[in-house]
């Protein structure tokens, strides 16, 4: 099933949401409380989402699920709000800096399991540009968006910092590696 693509009004709302839940947080210590009653159609689905927050184009906070449970308009606020005050590379958000933040959405199609025989096989399959991974073993997880290729732009290099964020040694490789991917639709603002 390929998703239809959010018109440029449904981004803005959602865009408008998560910078109304940032300030919100700001003033209450709270994401916005959303009416899911005002909103229609896709934006009220359940659909995964990451809210990422940039400040002079350095990553300032990004926090999202990677499987849908509830509605988007509300995962959306959530995961704003979580973005600025809960993401723990990061101090909370202060005042004076939300005028600098630079908002990115990616709305999560659902991840599917991967199939490999081995890392080769597995590196050969990874579409650059296109692909999120998750990455499962040993009790530990990790995910990359498809934007961090804009970063990481070999597929060695995506693949082995993938692991490193999930707290695995970069060469690791064992037979209960789990490996899933996902695509998105994103915008800024």
């Amino acid at each position: 099933m390929v998703a239809m693509p959010f018109t440029d009004y449904q981004q803005q709302t959602l865009l408008q949401i998560a910078k109304n839940s940032i300030q919100n947080g700001l003033k209450f210590q709270a994401p916005l409380p959303v009416q899911i009653e005002e909103y229609s159609g896709i934006l009220i689905q359940q659909r995964a989402c990451f809210v990422t927050l940039n400040k002079q184009q350095q990553l300032r906070g990004c926090i999202g699920s990677l499987q849908a449970y509830r509605p988007l308009v509300i995962d959306i606020s959530n995961n704003a709000y979580a973005a600025a005050f809960s993401d723990p590379r990061f101090p909370a958000l202060q005042q004076v800096e939300f005028k600098q933040l630079e908002f990115h959405i990616s709305i999560l199609e659902p991840a599917e399991p991967m199939s490999f025989t081995s890392e080769e096989d597995l590196l050969s399959q990874i579409r650059p540009n296109i692909d999120g991974l998750i990455l499962s073993d040993q009790g530990k997880k990790g995910t990359f968006l498809p934007s961090v290729w804009q970063s990481l732009t070999t597929t060695k290099d995506f693949w082995q910092q993938l692991k490193r964020k999930a707290g695995l040694p970069i060469n690791h490789w064992s037979d209960t590696l789990m490996v899933e991917r996902y695509s998105t639709e994103s915008f800024s603002g």
